[in-house]
């Protein structure tokens, strides 16, 4: 009898070993471009500053890769421009727009990432009708960006800017033919013009850069969610993503860098599932980056002035470190044992 047990557990054993090779074969492609990383930088504008997709994927490696101590290091600015650019009146006229430019250098100096992800475009064209003079101070603002940061030795990925949906805004708020100007008061089709600004980051893939692709993905998302619900929305004021946008976002970058095992995978929930504390891993990962990333902007300084002021940087990594650890301790516990996740349903 005890035989007989034995043999019946043996395949479903050697089922889950080879269902956990499969899993760790695909999520081991998403090592490729971080091989001899240990810092990585993201820079963008407040959607990069809002830290959705930043926390997503940093959580994706901590549940696949316990023992790989990436330092993920979120440098994004609410308002900022590649293109140093800032329509008439921006924020009430208090400030203009902060322009990466002026502090590119404290951040490239102070920060010293091995690697970095760029994601600008959606402040650059001012929320205004495509523009060629508005178009080439993006093309200009990029690429100094790009040499500057390549100076360094770092290794760099662009991504397109995320898509602008003028669907849930008031029609007194939005403009056609003429009218004010800006975030306040968007372009009707404002969209287009980002879809050129993204088509031109996809084409510098001819000069070697290393460019991931969002907005056009991001375009066929909203369209399916539109076919099965009319009033699905993503943003409440055409610009920012909220969790189900930021995680369309992660998953694209995290299938660009190899996370094969995330095809089919519909949410942050699903993607840690794998591990039995993957939910407050997390959890741990927000507030570990919140802390950070305030402390971090404060200490490489920058122009925009609404910003909340972070703790001093040491105490700031003092603290994180406490919830780095518990994370990793997290990811490893029962790691080996925890089951795959179940396939996705099918639409």
């Amino acid at each position: 009898m005890l035989q007989s047990k034995r043999l019946r557990v043996l395949p479903v054993l050697a089922t889950l070993f080879l269902a956990l090779t499969l899993r760790g074969a695909e999520s081991g492609q998403a090592l490729a471009k971080f091989k001899n990383v240990h810092r990585i930088v993201f820079l963008g504008d407040s959607i990069t500053y809002a830290g959705g997709y930043v926390d997503d994927i940093e959580a994706y490696y901590d549940t696949r890769f316990p023992d790989q101590h990436f330092e993920f290091i979120n440098l994004g600015l609410s308002s900022e421009t590649v293109s140093g650019l800032s329509e008439e009146g921006h924020a009430g006229g208090k400030y203009r727009r902060p322009d990466l430019h002026e502090r590119l250098g404290r951040v490239l100096e102070k920060a010293k990432p091995d690697f970095t992800f760029v994601c600008y475009g959606m402040n650059d064209g001012i929320y205004q009708p495509f523009d060629e003079a508005r178009f080439k101070a993006f093309q200009d603002g990029m690429k100094s960006v790009h040499e500057q940061i390549a100076a360094t030795g770092a290794k760099i990925i662009h991504i397109t800017p995320s898509i602008f949906d003028p669907a849930p805004i008031p029609a007194a708020k939005i403009w056609h033919t003429n009218g004010v100007s800006g975030f306040s008061h968007p372009f009707v089709g404002y969209n287009e013009v980002l879809g050129r600004y993204s088509d031109w980051l996809v084409g510098q893939r001819a000069a070697g850069w290393d460019v991931v692709n969002l907005h056009e993905p991001m375009n066929r998302w909203l369209a399916e969610q539109r076919q099965r619900d009319s009033h699905f929305e993503f943003t409440k004021e055409g610009v920012h993503p909220d969790a189900a946008g930021h995680w369309f976002m992660a998953k694209q970058i995290l299938l660009y860098l190899g996370a094969k095992d995330l095809e089919g995978v519909d949410s942050p929930a699903a993607m840690v599932a794998g591990n039995p504390n993957g939910a407050e891993i997390l959890r741990l990962v927000r507030a570990k980056q919140e802390l950070l990333r305030d402390a971090w902007l404060t200490y490489t300084g920058h122009g925009q002035p609404q910003t909340k002021s972070g703790v001093p940087l040491p105490l700031a990594e003092a603290r994180a470190g406490v919830i780095d650890k518990k994370i990793r301790e997290l990811a490893k516990s029962n790691f080996l044992l925890s089951p795959p996740p179940a396939a996705p349903r099918p639409n």
